[in-house]
């Protein structure tokens, strides 16, 4: 798959919206938009962008993660166990 070839001016999309519907959902291939040339919209099935979001949301945490780490800001895994079992007894 090139970009090219999933590049649609909006002309397109408001002749034949049904048709790229389908094929966007068939295939979970993304259409890029185009107006007056220039790229202005991305056209995605539901799946694929939730998707890309968790994947998004996984790649931010693991990035706040690291950066707490870098800046040592971390607990050792006894003091957290400890700390939940002390919090399971307070109940």
């Amino acid at each position: 798959m090139t970009i090219e070839t999933e590049i649609r001016p909006i002309t397109y999309l408001k002749a034949k919206a049904p048709d790229l519907l389908k094929q966007v959902n068939e295939t979970r291939r993304h259409v890029i938009i185009t107006q007056n040339g220039e790229p202005k919209a991305v056209l995605q099935d539901p799946a694929s962008f939730e998707e890309m979001r968790s994947a998004l949301m996984l790649m931010k945490m693991i990035s706040q993660s690291e950066k707490a780490i870098r800046e040592g800001r971390v607990v050792d895994n006894d003091e957290v166990f400890r700390d939940l079992e002390d919090r399971l007894k307070d109940r």
